[in-house]
């Protein structure tokens, strides 16, 4: 093979690889982006966006590293985690990971609902329009692979056109002087939505191996792959907090206290047929293609676990423990779609992709002072957040939007 061969087959895995991490970036976190960091300010979201991105960017580098190092087509985080840091570190890596994923299917299933549910004026039947949309994902997520990873690329081609048709309607009825707000007590509970709408983590070993455990190219795809992400959620967080208001009806404040996607106040505001297809459409396919991804890592992960640590094999017993506990948890709370995304990224993302990789940069001897000196301080980063989220959780940590109380109406 000669070098120009050789250099354009780079480029081609280096493309394909930058798209597979945009594709998984802009999922259904991004749709709860405006409304928690909208209450922040612009200023403040955008500081708050790089720091987070800075992190997750950091960690997946490191876990790179650990894959090209592995080199094996098996690899997995609870077991790398348990070779690196015993077996504390794998069943902290199986917590943390059961909890994003039932996390972001609980928060698809209720996110999902709540947007059929205020288009077709079905919010007194929730439950059942709940069941209508979940079923159907549930069904397609348990048939074929093949036809899911075709299913999975149509939906992220789609996801793009719809994106950019959004900011084109949704640009030209911006408001300026929304953007003068800035609540900078508020910005550190913007944080785990936004360690959420940058987590792909999961697919870093499929992105090393399919580009040979070269480490270059990863870390060029990592970047490009999250720069494009960056970029998007940073025009959608400036288009949301340009249209959708702070206070009143269908305001960023409101859609915060009823855990409503940023899709639902924008059309609202908007008043545009075509902005609300295509605001229905691209909600709809965000949380599918995300469901898609996360609902069959978790059959695996339900799969695995009980094949090597129970030895149960049993298709059935999968299906049932994959779902239903998400369903159950979405039906019994269905106001739970922001809280869900916060809860996985503050508390699961920066604990499996955040503080652990974080902690095999420090124990590494081969890492320069430099390095270790930048995570030390992303370490302190990753726990701070982990820290304010079960303080909230366990209601010893109140951040509630300054706008709350004085209810300022721009």
């Amino acid at each position: 093979m000669d070098n120009n061969t050789q250099k354009n087959m780079q480029k081609t895995g280096l493309v394909a690889a930058t798209a597979l991490i945009t594709g998984n970036l802009v999922g259904a976190g991004i749709l709860g982006l405006p409304i928690n960091t909208g209450l922040a300010g612009l200023g403040p979201s955008m500081l708050a966006i790089l720091a987070g991105a800075g992190l997750m960017y950091l960690s997946a580098s490191i876990l790179g590293d650990e894959a090209a190092r592995n080199r094996s087509e098996t690899f997995d985080y609870p077991s790398m985690y348990e070779a690196l840091l015993g077996k504390t570190g794998k069943w902290i890596a199986m917590a943390a990971n059961l909890l994003i994923l039932y996390g972001l299917l609980t928060a698809y299933f209720t996110g999902g609902a709540k947007i059929l549910a205020s288009l077709f004026g079905m919010e007194s039947r929730l439950s059942l329009v709940m069941l209508l949309f979940s079923l159907p994902l549930i069904a397609l997520t348990s048939i074929n692979l093949s036809f899911l990873a075709r299913l999975n690329t149509l939906f992220i081609a789609v996801l793009a056109l719809l994106f950019a048709a959004l900011l084109a309607l949704g640009a030209g009825h911006v408001q300026v002087k929304n953007m003068a707000y800035m609540d900078w007590r508020y910005l550190p509970a913007t944080l785990p939505i936004i360690i959420t709408a940058f987590h792909f983590h999961n697919i870093i070993p499929t992105i090393s191996t399919s580009l040979a455990w070269d480490r270059t190219q990863y870390r060029k795809a990592v970047f490009w792959g999250m720069a494009l992400a960056f970029a998007m959620n940073g025009l959608w967080i400036l288009v949301g907090i340009g249209v959708i208001p702070l206070t009143g009806e269908n305001s960023l404040l409101s859609s915060w206290e009823t855990n409503m996607p940023a899709t639902v106040p924008m059309a609202f505001h908007l008043q545009s047929q075509t902005f609300t297809l295509c605001a229905l459409a691209f909600a709809l396919v965000a949380i599918s293609t995300s469901f898609l991804a996360n609902g069959l890592g978790l059959q695996n992960f339900i799969r695995d676990l009980l094949t090597n640590t129970f030895h149960i094999e049993s298709r059935s017993l999968v299906l049932a423990l994959t779902f239903l506990p998400p369903l159950a948890i979405a039906l019994v709370y269905p106001d739970i779609f922001l809280k869900a995304l916060d809860l996985v990224g503050g508390v699961g993302i920066v604990i499996l992709f955040g503080l652990l990789p974080l902690l095999i940069a420090l124990r590494d001897p081969n890492r320069s002072r430099v390095v270790r000196g930048i995570c030390v301080l992303a370490f302190s980063f990753a726990l701070a957040i982990l820290a304010m989220e079960i303080l909230q959780e366990a209601g010893l940590l109140r951040l509630r939007p300054w706008v709350e109380y004085y209810k300022i109406d721009f």
